[in-house]
């Protein structure tokens, strides 16, 4: 190492680096994290020199060695960071040669830190993404407990935020699995495209030593090695991917928020949550603020500008690496971050949401939420729908003025608007028999919510194995 700078690559260059260009430049502070990737990548990699060849099977062992040292070092605090060192890569590197010394400069043999990266970030990534799957499914489990137990609670069903048709609360929790059902879908088609191997493609064209690309895939299970040099060290389309992902999840996760905090408010009053997951106001004491949705809510706000970050990041940047790539890294810790907490946050939360039965169904018998089963019932007398929907449109301009829901009003006043209507209108004009008209699948009858429940738990248990 050149005597003239401090650095691994100092040899071509004449002074020192300046001090706040090294601070400025370095990734350590934050690229540290990788550390368990960098390790795995280099205990693959000298297993890989080694069975061509490149290294003997005394230096792999000495090597794997060392790096299994610095790893407890790390874990246990031990371990010094150098901005000097710039990153998680050269300051492993920097440490292992201390600790075995000449041995240890063979390590990088065949690879550049390019492609060390891009493999160290990818393995990342593959691991959050496991971890935010998994969170993901544990949220959807506990949505399934919760709607199985409220597959008969009545609720007014919304759009446009007015009453629209009475639904089942069970009903309106599995809207929120099938959300989160296609979260997963999509963080698992973007684990396929992670999982692909840069190593071996060096700084841009690749190595001239013999090295095995597919055994080094193997031994870290990656689907296949990257099929171009040039685009396996500059390519983070899996970063803005993921953000994309993330982003979706967090769209949905906003619209679960908002729905928890309507519903915890004194003009709802639909829920409650556990104190434990809400706060108080430091002037009014009645407050019981519901902060975990509300934070989540806001969160959104970050992940989307993450996912902003990394397309003007990578937009018109010439193959192949360029430095501007190091700044991929803050965005996409943040965004794991911020969803597994998110999502964390939710699974604790939501199996310990309590409804409120009496209001939710006293807030479905207001504003004719059962008037589309009136039209309903008309057109299986044989009155085409328009004129049914005129019908009953009168009929609720009526409940308007005298005060009225459609179930409360007497035969003769309903027959005022037309005599096809009898009796039996009053067995579809109840909460019960309008959530129970809707079974068919996907609908909001009780049997469809608990075999829609039975199939989300077919679904956890498929991925589970």
């Amino acid at each position: 190492m050149s005597q003239k700078t401090n650095q691994q690559w100092g040899g071509r260059f004449n002074e020192p680096t300046d001090a706040f260009v090294a601070r400025f430049t370095a990734s350590v502070d934050f690229d540290q994290r990788l550390y368990k990737q960098d390790i795995q990548g280099s205990v693959a990699h000298a297993r890989m020199l080694a069975k061509v060849g490149v290294l003997t099977e005394d230096e792999r062992d000495a090597i794997i060695r060392g790096l299994g040292e610095i790893r407890v070092e790390i874990e246990r605090g031990e371990f010094e960071w150098s901005v000097e060192l710039e990153d998680v890569h050269m300051n492993i590197e920097a440490a292992l040669t201390k600790k075995i010394g000449i041995t240890g400069k063979k390590l990088h043999t065949g690879r550049s830190r390019n492609d060390q990266v891009a493999t160290d970030i990818r393995l990342y990534m593959r691991d959050e993404i496991d971890l935010i799957m998994a969170e993901i499914s544990r949220l959807q489990q506990g949505l399934l407990d919760l709607a199985e137990q409220e597959a008969d609670t009545i609720m007014p069903g919304f759009t446009h935020l007015q009453t629209a048709q009475p639904v089942t609360f069970g009903h309106h929790l599995m809207a929120w699995f099938e959300m989160l059902s296609r979260d997963y879908e999509r963080f698992a088609d973007c684990r396929k495209r992670v999982n692909i191997m840069p190593l071996g493609a060096a700084a841009l064209a690749g190595t001239t030593y013999p090295i095995d690309r597919a055994y080094t895939a193997e031994l870290l299970q990656f689907d296949a090695p990257a099929g171009n040099s040039l685009d396996a060290v500059s390519d983070r389309d899996f970063g803005i991917e993921f953000c994309a992902a993330a982003s979706v999840l967090l769209m949905h996760m906003t619209r679960m928020s908002e729905e928890l905090v309507l519903w915890t408010s004194a003009q709802f009053n639909f829920i409650n949550l556990p104190d434990r997951f809400c706060t108080g106001s430091s002037i009014m004491p009645q407050k019981k603020n519901p902060d975990v949705p509300e934070l989540v809510r806001g969160k959104s706000g970050r992940v989307y500008g993450h996912l902003m970050s990394l397309l003007t990041l990578m937009k018109s940047q010439p193959l192949a690496y360029n430095k501007d790539n190091q700044e991929d890294k803050e965005p996409l810790f943040d965004a794991v971050d911020t969803v597994k907490g998110c999502l964390r946050a939710f699974g604790d939360m939501v199996p310990a949401i309590e409804s409120r039965k009496e209001e939710m169904r006293e807030a479905a018998r207001r504003g004719f939420s059962t008037a589309t089963d009136l039209a309903d019932y008309l057109v299986r007398k044989g009155v085409a729908f328009r004129d049914a929907h005129e019908i009953v449109g009168l009929s609720v301009a009526y409940g308007i003025k005298t005060g009225k829901d459609l179930s409360d009003m007497t035969l003769e006043e309903l027959q005022q608007f037309s005599d096809t209507i009898e009796q039996d209108v009053f067995e579809v004009l109840t909460l019960e028999g309008s959530v129970a008209a809707r079974n068919h699948i996907g609908g909001t009858a009780p049997d469809q919510v608990r075999a829609a429940v039975i199939r989300g738990r077919d679904l956890l248990a498929v991925r589970a194995d």
